[in-house]
């Protein structure tokens, strides 16, 4: 290893959302980091697309995993996790999901969420 970004990369958070695909990658997700704000989207969906720089720099600026789960690609993970509109975010810390937040949501206050799981 060269540099030291690279051996910290494999215990490090990612500093972009993680797109997932299935019950398998979610499950995944949340095992490998210690918080994971996973965000219901659709492409359609106008208020999702306000929330994306959002959850990018939350994904950027804090410990936690952002984990995005297309909700027409993923139908019955979203079915699973209650998800009736989007967007939704579901906050797992510790691998058992603490939070569940609808709409679009100021970055203060999801900032604060997460921060509060993250230490």
């Amino acid at each position: 290893m060269t540099t030291d970004t690279a051996s910290e990369a494999s215990s490090a958070t990612p500093d972009e959302p993680i797109h997932v695909d299935g019950q398998a990658a979610l499950d995944d997700a949340v095992d490998a980091h210690d918080v994971v704000l996973a965000d219901f989207y659709a492409d359609w969906c106008g208020p999702c697309q306000m929330l994306e720089p959002i959850v990018e720099a939350i994904a950027a600026e804090t410990d936690a995993a952002v984990a995005k789960v297309d909700v027409d690609v993923n139908q019955q993970l979203a079915s699973a996790y209650g998800v009736r509109g989007v967007p939704t975010l579901v906050l797992f810390a510790d691998g058992e999901q603490v939070e569940e937040l609808v709409g679009v949501q100021p970055e203060e206050q999801l900032r604060s969420i997460v921060e509060h799981y993250t230490g």
